[in-house]
């Protein structure tokens, strides 16, 4: 059974919580305050969010906000007429009735001169969780359907079971490594970037209880080891771990079977491998500005646009196993296109009609939902589900040919193909 705690100082950014700026919309949900009525909605959203049927990592309760439509209403209602740790013992005493054990994290704050109270259910070790409403009604299976929380039937009850006892492979212990393979210096640059306050407490927080309360350590019998996403983002070389965590960025001067122009490896955290792949992208990239006859303006063109380029090695990272194969994610690029590969393909339940133009994107459970987490905080991944849209728009945007996404029929890579703008195949040099 996972023990509640109450932590003081929250490991993410409060503002852009509320905001929903790195949080998805149907993961928050804003309560007026805390009282018997709102207790039996509280337990069912806690319990949507500890079955995680999407793995997006649960989800958040605020109490002492007001909402309208989903969004917040500012300045903050609050809590300052209640005893707060007669509420947070009254919120665990509530959630007893979710089995499998599970608590929630309370997280006690100030937001514009008002007490609130963030309840935050990440998704649970020990899924499918059931929960009584109320304290004579039957147990009932919840989980998120958009905003709502709503008793899973039918099909989705049926996805439900089959995601019982797995736990994405981002969010396991890693019984090969200890405490000291994560670097506290990145723990701390990770903090500071996401706009935390638990750096600012009066009385400093030591390394381990940092990973606390990030959750990226697991107890094991009488001592902690860490989650892999814990390695992944915090350890200097995670391929060193998981063998294929690393991006390779290769150059040819005619197509696959043409001389390379030079290849390199970028190794590091995840997020730095993002940041230095980019930078390259960046470098290697043109810009073309022609003047027009019939208009004041200069047409400026990249030869590929930044944003969709970002968004696909993003999405590789973000994406791929890593449990195997031993493949780095690949970048190729060629004079007509630049191709990115990830390691395997796309999780059951995407079908290849699902990628392509003017289609709904699809829904399925993320491979990672750990790592998802923690690129958004970071900025460096969107919602779900934005990632092929913003591609295909920021191609057309830029003039160039529309992308391409495939994958194979045994699921072994996936793949996206940036084409290069018409008019820069020929300037287009390296």
């Amino acid at each position: 059974m996972d023990e509640p705690r109450t932590p003081g100082g929250l490991p993410f950014n409060l503002d852009d919580l509320i905001h929903h700026r790195a949080i998805e919309d149907n993961r928050v949900e804003f309560k007026a305050t805390w009282n018997h009525p709102i207790e039996p909605a509280v337990v069912r959203t806690v319990c949507a969010f500890a079955n995680d049927l999407l793995n997006l990592n649960g989800g958040y309760l605020l109490l002492g906000i007001e909402e309208d439509g989903g969004r917040p209403i500012l300045p903050p209602r609050g809590l300052d007429d209640l005893d707060l740790d007669r509420v947070q013992k009254e919120i665990h005493g509530a959630c007893h009735r979710i089995t499998p054990g599970y608590q929630p994290i309370l997280f006690p704050a100030d937001y514009q001169g008002k007490a609130i109270l963030i309840i935050w259910a990440p998704g649970g070790d020990n899924r499918p969780y059931q929960a009584s409403e109320a304290k004579n009604d039957g147990p009932e299976y919840f989980v998120r359907s958009g905003p709502m929380s709503v008793a899973a039937r039918g099909e989705v009850r049926r996805q439900l079971m089959e995601s019982a006892a797995k736990i994405p492979f981002d969010d396991r212990r890693n019984l090969r490594a200890r405490l000291e393979d994560i670097s506290p210096s990145l723990v701390r640059r990770f903090l500071h970037q996401v706009g935390s306050d638990i750096l600012l407490a009066d009385t400093p927080v030591d390394d381990y209880e940092l990973y606390r309360k990030l959750r990226i350590v697991l107890p094991i019998n009488s001592h902690e080891v860490p989650r892999n996403v814990g390695l992944l983002f915090f350890n200097e070389d995670p391929d060193s771990f998981f063998p294929g965590a690393r991006i390779e960025i290769v150059r040819f001067w005619e197509g696959a079977s043409g001389d390379l122009i030079d290849e390199r490896v970028v190794r590091g955290p995840l997020p730095e491998q993002i940041r230095s792949t980019l930078d390259f992208l960046r470098s290697v990239n043109r810009e073309r500005v022609r003047k027009l006859d019939d208009r004041a303006e200069a047409e400026r063109t990249f030869a590929f646009p930044f944003e969709a380029m970002e968004e696909a090695v993003v999405n590789a990272v973000y994406h791929r196993g890593y449990d195997g194969p031993p493949e780095p994610t690949k970048v190729y690029i060629y004079p007509d296109r630049i191709e990115i590969i990830n390691y395997p393909g796309p999780v059951a339940g995407i079908r290849r009609e699902q990628l392509q133009p003017g289609r709904p994107g699809p829904v399925a459970p993320a491979r990672n939902r750990r790592i998802g987490d923690f690129l958004k905080e970071l900025r460096l991944a969107e919602a779900r589900g934005t990632g092929i849209p913003k591609i295909r728009r920021k191609m057309k945007e830029n003039g160039s040919p529309e992308p391409v996404f495939d994958f194979d029929d045994e699921r072994t890579y996936y793949r996206t193909i940036l084409p290069i703008h018409p008019l820069h195949s020929v300037f287009f040099n390296f």
